[in-house]
């Protein structure tokens, strides 16, 4: 198995082994949908989000909160997939 291959499966897993269910699948879902075309900066930005504690996490996605910078960009994509999921759902 070719390194970047195996470092896109391990995130997978992580995104989708969380501590909470809620997290395993917004993390797992968003892994799902964008890890195969993720560029190098992506793929180490999401990386870095999944060493997040979860409950930090849901608050930052569910905006409760504000992520540190950092992750801002990616928190920000995630919480407007999470938007356009439930709006879809009403509709």
């Amino acid at each position: 198995m070719e390194a970047d291959e195996a470092r896109r499966k391990r995130a997978r897993l992580r995104a989708w082994r969380r501590g909470i269910k809620e997290m395993d699948l917004i993390l797992g879902g968003h892994a799902d949908r964008h890890l195969p075309g993720m560029d190098e900066a992506r793929l180490a930005a999401f990386e870095a989000l999944l060493d997040e504690d979860d409950h930090e996490l849901y608050v930052w996605v569910s905006g409760g909160g504000q992520p540190p910078a950092r992750h801002g960009p990616m928190i920000a994509e995630i919480a407007a997939e999470l938007g356009a999921g439930a709006a879809a759902g009403r509709a």
